[in-house]
């Protein structure tokens, strides 16, 4: 079973690739350290990977724009989805639920280890969702704000967390920065909330 690795740490990754590859099972056909990397990987393959897995932090990219890419690749070329394990050091509540919104069938701490790592993909390999223990404490103590957000709201929160300008939200969504705003206008009525400040303590 193919598997492609999404992460910009070479030592973390050789020690994944050691894993997966002895248990006979898996095979990591690609490794990619950036988005670029990892979307002409997937659009020059005869076929997608089994599973794929991300880091979050790539650079200074942010690994939660692969989701949505990805999605509309296969929307595209109407092929089934393969599912994405995120394995992050970045593990708060928003991070969680914003990879679960735009499609993640798991998240996975970086400091887990090699057993949960297979229990992980075993899981999501047989289309289920699975967080770490640890984390689902995390998501559920803040799941009913972040349960409010549409998924398009929940990218907009996500770039205004990258302290991205309005404009720069609408360039990278491909929408106009009215759009933009009209988007945040809503995230403040549902929150109470009234600056892109206060929306980056989410």
């Amino acid at each position: 079973m193919e598997v492609l690795l999404i992460d910009d740490h070479p030592m973390l990754n050789a020690g994944i690739v050691s894993i997966l590859e002895k248990t006979g099972f898996f095979t990591v056909s690609g490794q990619a350290e950036s988005l670029n990397e990892a979307m002409s990987f997937i659009k020059e393959s005869d076929t997608l990977p089994s599973l794929i897995i991300l880091d979050l932090l790539l650079g200074e990219e942010n690994g939660l724009n692969f989701l949505p890419i990805l999605e509309k690749h296969c929307v595209n070329k109407k092929i089934p989805k393969p599912p994405v394990l995120v394995c992050s050091a970045l593990a708060d509540s928003f991070k969680i639920q914003t990879a679960l919104k735009l499609g993640a069938a798991g998240f996975l701490s970086k400091t887990s280890g090699q057993a949960e790592l297979l229990k992980a993909i075993n899981t999501i390999l047989k289309g289920e969702v699975y967080i770490s223990s640890e984390l689902n404490i995390k998501l559920n103590e803040n799941s009913n704000i972040f349960a409010m957000f549409t998924k398009r709201e929940i990218e907009v929160i996500n770039l205004i967390k990258q302290q991205k300008t309005n404009k720069q939200i609408g360039e990278v969504l491909s929408i106009s920065q009215r759009t933009v705003e009209n988007h945040i206008s809503n995230i403040y009525f549902k929150t109470g909330l009234s600056s892109h400040e206060e929306l980056q303590k989410l």
